[in-house]
């Protein structure tokens, strides 16, 4: 369509006004609702000069021609209402991890250039030793929240600055290449932000079914107000990319979205009482850090979960014990377990319906995502059945590429044959049946004795063992084979269990040179704010485990 999100979102808010749009507890915002307060917000920032500064069409895919807006927000209305309106006012908003030390949040905000922070009131007085070490001297936004934190020095209140604006909006020359802006976790090294042009977003994370591969704003405007619309429980954090995408494409389509309590933690109690409350059709949840406190509070049975339809799982593995338990669990909704990162969008996927024989980790490619595996010197294509690994690829709606760094850009971004493929370090193979096994990322591949070894794979072996609730694998230097595979476990509450006994457990699944050379055990695996294993933190503690 070659539009910016927030066009998309205006079109329908026009079409439909009167749909409930967000739940944010005991608020309740229809979609002109929305519209209205995303305005004023957007308008807040295009008076004090923000907005874009040099057309797309001049820019190198590294380099960024709009002011940005940090968002230092836990989730709720008004996240959603900072996303649209950094869109019209033509402003690329930055996600930023509430959960960072001074010095991350400081790396982050210079790295983007923010021109403006919004934030709740409760991350104030972190932000408020950050902002002195700023280069640039950001317009405050204050969200207030029960916290009771005062104003910073010059800062604005979120509502009251809304009520003393517009709604007519002042922006004007909206398009597809306007840029949202996604800065990766920073897992294996310092945080990146990514740089998608909006239209690239519609297409590779927001379209559904056959708006892929093509649609007008019309045809658009037509389906919703025929489709049976949906509620969506958002309890992924909304500063990360999968939160974010997710409260977008409930907002194309017409759909309402839910917010829980979450203030920095998953609650499942909180979720599937919420999912009762009101009638929830679909979740969206991230791997194991979800799945396993999912079952155990679906297992008390004092949740009426008969509303779901749909349940995903993105953005971090879940171990085949898990996934077991929570399809039983949540049936008859239908389970879905999605591939995508920040790089590429959605990419894989497997149905529970049509996957359940399949080994964990192998996955379907989506429909017209354009997926392939390359060689590990990324000069070709690898054919169906090939043995050796490669890394995944995908082609079609990409991100230009990394804010500031040209050289990540071209290593991450390849052309191969005419055709330009995200290739963001994923090592699989690509099965003679056309499915793809993944294998883990090279940045977290053990090289022990001349083989290797991927860490989520003896990690998943590992959790296998009903006595082991979760597990880490890093390497650790070893003179003998180089890198030795290093084992981080949390052993389930009240539960005895010998090193030998997880040893031979996983031994089941996985070669014996795969096995962990250490054991080393922990009150609790440590996982990042989006349910991914904290690798820094494991390979930290493989290291400091050494006799």
């Amino acid at each position: 369509m070659n539009l910016s999100i927030w066009q998309i979102f205006r079109a329908l808010a026009d079409a439909h006004p009167q749909l409930e749009a967000v739940i944010d507890h005991q608020r309740r915002f229809t979609y002109r609702d929305l519209g209205e307060r995303a305005t004023r917000l957007a308008n807040v920032l295009t008076e004090h000069g923000l907005g874009t500064r040099v057309p797309r069409s001049e820019l190198n895919p590294w380099e960024l021609g709009q002011d940005t807006v940090a968002l230092l927000m836990h989730n709720g209305v008004e996240y959603a209402e900072s996303l649209l309106a950094a869109s019209a006012s033509r402003v690329a908003s930055m996600n930023v991890n509430y959960a960072y030390t001074p010095a991350e949040m400081e790396y982050v905000l210079n790295d983007g250039g923010a021109a403006a922070v919004v934030y709740h009131a409760r991350l104030a007085p972190v932000l408020a030793e950050v902002l002195p070490r700023l280069r640039r001297e950001p317009l405050l936004i204050q969200v207030a929240d029960d916290s009771h934190t005062p104003l910073l020095p010059g800062a604005l209140d979120y509502e009251e600055t809304l009520s003393d604006s517009s709604t007519r909006l002042r922006a004007t020359e909206h398009s597809g290449d306007d840029i949202q802006m996604i800065y990766t976790g920073g897992t294996t090294g310092m945080p990146k932000a990514v740089l998608w042009r909006q239209d690239d977003v519609w297409s590779a994370c927001l379209a559904r079914g056959d708006h892929r591969y093509g649609t007008t704003i019309d045809e658009l405007v037509a389906y919703v107000g025929s489709r049976e619309r949906g509620k969506i429980v958002v309890c992924v954090p909304m500063m990360h990319g999968s939160g974010a995408f997710q409260t977008f494409s409930g907002l194309v389509y017409g759909d309402t979205l839910v917010y829980t309590g979450e203030q920095g933690h998953f609650r499942a109690d909180d979720v599937l009482d919420t999912i009762a409350r009101e009638r929830v059709t679909s979740l969206l949840m991230i791997g194991e850090a979800y799945a396993k406190p999912l079952v155990a509070e679906l297992a008390t049975g004092r949740h009426d979960i008969s509303s779901l339809r749909l349940v995903l799982s993105g953005g971090a593995p879940i171990t085949q014990r898990s996934k077991q338990a929570l399809t039983a669990a949540l049936k008859p909704a239908a389970f879905i377990e999605l591939m995508a990162a920040s790089e590429t969008g959605s990419a894989l996927e497997r149905h529970d319906a049509t996957g359940a024989d399949l080994p964990n980790g192998v996955f379907r490619p989506r429909r017209g995502a354009g997926v392939s595996v390359l060689d590990v010197t990324r000069t070709h294509k690898l054919e169906a059945g090939h043995s050796e690994p490669g890394y995944l690829a995908k082609a079609g709606s990409l991100p230009l590429g990394y804010l500031g760094d040209q050289a990540k850009t071209e290593a991450t971004f390849t052309t191969l044959d005419g055709q330009r493929y995200s290739v963001p370090g994923d090592l699989a193979r690509l099965r003679a049946d056309g499915l793809v096994e993944l294998l883990g990322r090279d940045s977290a591949t053990i090289n022990t004795g001349g083989e290797k070894v991927f860490a989520e794979e003896v990690e998943e072996a590992l959790t296998m063992h009903p006595s082991v609730a979760d597990a880490a694998v890093a390497g650790r230097p070893s003179e003998r084979w180089g890198q030795e595979v290093t084992a981080i476990v949390e052993i389930a509450a009240g539960i005895e269990i010998t090193d030998e006994e997880i040893k031979a457990a996983a031994a089941e699944s996985i070669a014996r040179y795969k096995l962990p050379k250490k054991i080393i055990r922990v009150d609790r695996v440590q996982r990042t704010a989006n349910g991914k294993i904290d690798r820094p933190w494991a390979k930290k503690v493989a290291a400091d485990g050494m006799l």
